[in-house]
């Protein structure tokens, strides 16, 4: 159960629709990076990196960069690759390389729950850009980028990108971020999640035989709180009864994912901060987020504030309406698929 990862089409039906429409299948691998160094110092000895790609490597590279729990797979079909890779669309799959990596701790990559749980070491999302960087030039042989994009998470790693390899690509398009900390709800959203794990007694100090309780309760706290949109939650739960409805609905699913893997994932996010450092960015950049999304509040002013100082930087808040979904609003390619089209024409 992920209310806060985008929707995943699975990765076969899309390589079945694409086909039908002569576009190139998925195609996906894993590469391992030997003695891996954190940023804290510790050394992991192998360090498996999964990634799906679309499309020929002679084409341009585009970087595409995933939410909180998802995977590189779930960003090429649904809503947001169902908008953009298919034929006459911004990121033709005919016309570009698309390179979609499972984030360290997410998806097929090295993760806590593939055997080493509460003593994996601990990463940060520049750890994540690290690793996708080596997995760019050592293994996929990309010396340079076209475009980096992601949601949520996703566009906190590509204004990271964007300050730590300026001069490897040539546009930027964080969706659904901020360049600032990590703070105020949006911190108190992860920490709370994290201890609901943490309390439960059957989380044994991340030596649990089935997932605990406080899984379920850390996703649900945290997918409905922090996702959704104001006016589509309050127009599909207008009384206390629906709302409390939909609350026990998600609890009586089974979580997704493993409790360990998700304490990290969301502690991940502890030391982001490309506010220091936005002149670093060279690229052109649009950046792009939702007027009612409640992780990254437009009342702060942080884009209008913060884009003057990224020196071809601007950006688009897609306006409130009772068809957004706050967070998730960007998951939703079709709402902003013509910026980007413009942006990329230099328009």
């Amino acid at each position: 159960m992920r209310f806060y990862a985008l929707s995943v089409a699975a990765v076969l039906a899309f390589g079945l629709l694409t086909a039908a429409r002569a576009q190139p299948a998925p195609q996906q691998g894993d590469w391992v990076v030997h003695d891996f160094r954190f940023h804290g110092g510790e050394i992991l000895p192998a360090l498996k990196l999964h990634y799906v790609t679309l499309g020929s490597p002679a084409n341009p590279a585009v970087l595409v960069l995933h939410g909180t729990g998802g995977d590189g797979a779930g960003m090429l079909g649904g809503s947001f690759g169902g908008n953009l890779f298919g034929p006459g669309q911004p990121l033709d799959a005919a016309t570009h390389y698309i390179i979609a990596p499972d984030a360290i701790g997410s998806g097929a990559s090295s993760k806590p729950s593939d055997g080493l749980r509460m003593t994996f070491p601990a990463y940060d999302y520049g750890d994540m850009v690290a690793a996708q960087y080596r997995l760019l030039t050592e293994h996929l042989g990309v010396k340079h980028l076209a475009l980096v994009t992601g949601n949520s998470m996703g566009g906190m790693l590509t204004w990271l990108w964007g300050e730590t390899y300026p001069d490897f690509m040539d546009a930027l398009v964080p969706l659904a971020s901020s360049p600032m900390q990590v703070s105020g709800r949006n911190w108190f959203y992860r920490r709370m999640a994290i201890d609901m794990i943490k309390a439960d007694p059957a989380w044994a100090g991340g030596d649990y035989m089935a997932e605990p309780k406080g899984l379920t309760l850390a996703q649900t706290y945290f997918g409905l709180l922090s996702s959704g949109g104001t006016r589509a939650r309050y127009a599909a739960y207008p009384t206390w009864q629906a709302a409390d409805a939909a609350v026990s609905a998600a609890l009586a699913k089974p979580s997704g994912g493993d409790a360990n893997d998700e304490i990290y994932q969301l502690d991940a996010a502890r030391g982001y901060d490309p506010e220091p450092h936005l002149e670093a960015i060279k690229a052109r950049l649009l950046a792009i987020n939702s007027e009612d999304d409640e992780r990254n509040p437009v009342e702060l002013g942080v884009l209008p504030r913060d884009i003057p100082r990224v020196a071809h930087g601007r950006y688009y808040i897609i306006p409130a309406s009772a068809t957004t979904h706050g967070h998730g609003t960007t998951g939703n390619a079709k709402l902003w698929a013509d910026r980007l089209t413009n942006f990329l024409a230099g328009k």
